[in-house]
């Protein structure tokens, strides 16, 4: 890929609302800064939900934050998401080029972006979900047991406007993977719901449960989207009616086949429970409100719920 004198934008962003004023949390028109008791309870949540993959022998693993293009571009995603990629990208290394682009004016005049001179091939993506590294990290696996993994990755999607704690750029995201046959799956995913929803009742959260599209599959691309419609296979947790902060997913055997990893001589069944830990925090603060001294004794609901 190559681009001469291209400026990278940014789509105008909206002025941060008054309710969402928080005095640990610093608003970058499309990326949260927290501190203090924001960023408290963003670790908190966090390792409670890594806590879930504890219970299932998970073994953790942190991921860089990048992922190889070629990886995105098995699993279709650049044809069924092109609006929400966010590529790295780097200046072609020629000395003619450098050279160019150290003489040009950096900042774009007309329209904000950097002025770049020809770009060298885009090889990564930032990483827009946690699991997929888990994937990528067990192609060519054969699984001698059902197999469990737990990170939390900085993801990155493009939208087309943003809002603190809500929509954002780079967000945190907490997953944690199971891999094996179908029934092993199944069970692994029914597990974590039944915690998940303990932990719900706890917090004094309310939380419907509602199927929705499965991210992997595209409509108008795949026919694997009939099935999908007739038997779900990711059901979102929607606070407020509108915010999905977490998601139950069942990916069949598509990431098996797909990279080559297997259970019992057959591509592998995997599915995964998800959190966007931001979108959790902004949960806690709808109903418990900002103060910390209102807040839900997390650890201790967790440890009670969790005690198997």
């Amino acid at each position: 890929m190559s681009a001469a004198n291209t400026a990278i934008t940014v789509p105008a962003m909206p002025a941060t609302p008054g309710d969402l004023v928080h005095a640990d949390l610093r608003w970058r028109g499309d990326q949260a800064a927290l501190s203090g008791s924001l960023l408290s309870l963003y670790r908190r949540l966090d390792a409670v939900f890594a806590r879930l993959g504890s219970l299932e022998h998970a073994l953790e693993i942190q991921y860089p934050v990048l992922i190889g293009a070629e990886h995105l571009a098995r699993l279709d995603y650049f044809r069924s998401f092109p609006h929400m990629c966010t590529f790295a990208c780097n200046l072609d290394r020629s000395d003619e080029n450098l050279k160019a682009f150290a003489r040009g004016p950096g900042m774009s005049e007309t329209d904000g972006g950097v002025a770049l001179t020809r770009l060298a091939p885009v090889t990564h993506v930032l990483t827009p979900a946690a699991c997929y590294h888990v994937y990528v990290d067990r192609a060519g696996d054969d699984l001698p047991a059902f197999t469990s993994v737990t990170t939390r990755a900085a993801c990155f999607r493009r939208e087309t406007y943003y809002a603190p704690l809500e929509r954002q750029w780079s967000f945190g995201m907490r997953e944690v993977v199971g891999l094996g046959t179908a029934d092993e799956v199944k069970a692994f995913l029914e597990r974590g719901r039944t915690r998940v929803e303990r932990l719900i009742e706890a917090w004094g959260l309310s939380i419907e449960w509602t199927p929705a599209t499965d991210p992997f599959f595209d409509a108008s691309k795949n026919p694997k989207f009939l099935a999908q419609k007739l038997d779900p296979v990711k059901t979102e947790m929607i606070h407020a009616g509108r915010l999905a902060i977490g998601s139950i997913n069942f990916h069949r055997n598509f990431f098996g086949e797909t990279f080559a990893i297997t259970r019992d001589g057959e591509p592998a069944f995997s599915g995964c429970v998800a959190f966007g830990l931001e979108r959790w925090v902004k949960a806690v603060l709808d109903v418990h409100g900002r103060d910390p001294g209102g807040w839900p004794a997390l650890e201790l609901a967790a440890a009670e719920i969790f005690r198997e």
